[in-house]
């Protein structure tokens, strides 16, 4: 069982800038694939960015060039650096984990930005 703990949204004008962080109970090394998915208000959750075991990323193209998924392997962290952010970013973010056998969703951060 993998529980992961998301940290790092709150309030921010557009434009700026947020970090989000998602620390993981095990090591990543132990995850296949790390990701980022967000849910705006009446719409469905969404791919952000995805990293791999092997630093490989991925990223939804209209966020690419905005958006930086990264990980450190201690203390188990997976980070989305989130710049020029605008209101359509205003969503809850979600950290997802896919091992061989299963997947695990955090609780989400939220994120709102102010036109």
């Amino acid at each position: 069982q993998v529980q992961l703990v998301e940290s790092g949204g709150g309030l921010v004008q557009a434009g700026g800038s947020l970090r989000l962080s998602c620390v993981a109970s095990e090591s990543i090394f132990n995850i296949v694939t790390m990701s980022w998915y967000r849910q705006a208000p009446g719409k469905q959750r969404e791919l952000v960015a995805t990293i791999t075991s092997g630093g490989s990323t991925n990223y939804a193209d209209s966020l690419k060039g905005r958006f930086t998924i990264s990980r450190v392997n201690a203390p188990n962290t997976v980070y989305l650096q989130m710049a020029s952010l605008k209101p359509e970013d205003t969503a809850v973010y979600y950290c997802n984990a896919v091992t061989w056998s299963s997947q695990y969703w955090g609780q989400g951060t939220q994120v709102i930005v102010s036109s």
